[in-house]
């Protein structure tokens, strides 16, 4: 279970006397009992490994933003802290694609569910999400999702 690799990681951090490497993993143990406490309030099951992993690529989304604002602003140390971190966070995630292996799992979906059109943006969206959680960056893949589906109307 996800949970158990990243405890795993924080004692190993924890005995190397890693502080960046523990902290992170200290913030991702938290964000995720936040989360558990919050779907335990609606009545839901704690967090599924794939719902932590959503969690966690928002985590690496987060620092990205905080590293480019970092850098605008000439704060290259703070940069490089986020950047550390995304590192960290990163570790518990699957491979990302590359920009040619989503174009073509978008294109191998879009030919399984038999997409038209524009109009077939969110069935095509949810099965990608389905299949491939955590490792395609679905704010890049959606533009692609529109252009491949845009060429199958055509």
């Amino acid at each position: 279970m996800l949970r158990d690799d990243i405890n795993a990681a924080l004692k190993n951090a924890l005995k190397a006397q890693e502080k960046r490497r523990t902290s992170t993993l200290r913030l991702i143990n938290a964000a995720i009992k936040d989360r558990d406490i919050e779907q335990r309030g609606h009545g839901k099951d704690p967090l599924s490994d794939d719902e932590v992993r959503a969690l966690l690529a928002k985590m690496v989304k987060q620092r990205e933003e905080s590293a480019r604002i970092y850098d605008d602003g000439g704060r290259p140390e703070l940069a490089e802290q986020e950047r550390e971190e995304i590192g960290y966070i990163k570790a518990f995630l699957p491979q990302q694609l590359s920009e040619a292996e989503t174009r073509e799992a978008i294109a191998a979906v879009i030919a399984e569910i038999e997409a038209t059109g524009i109009k077939d943006m969110g069935r095509t969206m949810g099965v990608l999400k389905e299949r491939f959680a955590g490792a395609i960056d679905f704010s890049r893949a959606s533009a692609w999702v529109k252009e491949a589906l845009s060429g199958a109307a055509g």
